[in-house]
């Protein structure tokens, strides 16, 4: 497991520290359903919203926390580097056009 001050953490190693957790847990004790593993980020985001909804500030924060969570568990056990996948996409959005060329 990491040592280093998780403030200073790169996304690599968050992805790693939250993988190694779920694994710890028994989350990763079998294959990953990939739809279900989608689904309970998009339910993390919907829990969100409703905390926003109901102007519960606090819990509105965790609900993204647990998103992220998810997602870099879910990154580091498909061995995906996101920060490299953060930076090409980054790089790609840059080079389109105003909201995308999408008149609204």
């Amino acid at each position: 497991m990491i040592k280093k001050d998780m403030k200073k953490f790169s996304l690599s190693e968050w992805a790693e520290l939250c993988h190694a957790i779920a694994v710890e847990k028994g989350f990763w004790d079998e294959k990953r359903n990939m739809g279900e593993a989608l689904m309970l980020i998009v339910t993390e985001l919907a829990e969100a919203m409703e905390s926003y909804r109901v102007q519960d500030e606090e819990n509105f924060r965790e609900e993204l926390a647990d998103t992220f969570i998810r997602l870099f568990d879910l990154c580091a056990g498909l061995n995906v580097n996101i920060e490299e996948e953060i930076i090409k996409k980054t790089e790609k959005n840059k080079k389109r056009p105003y909201k995308h060329g999408k008149i609204c």
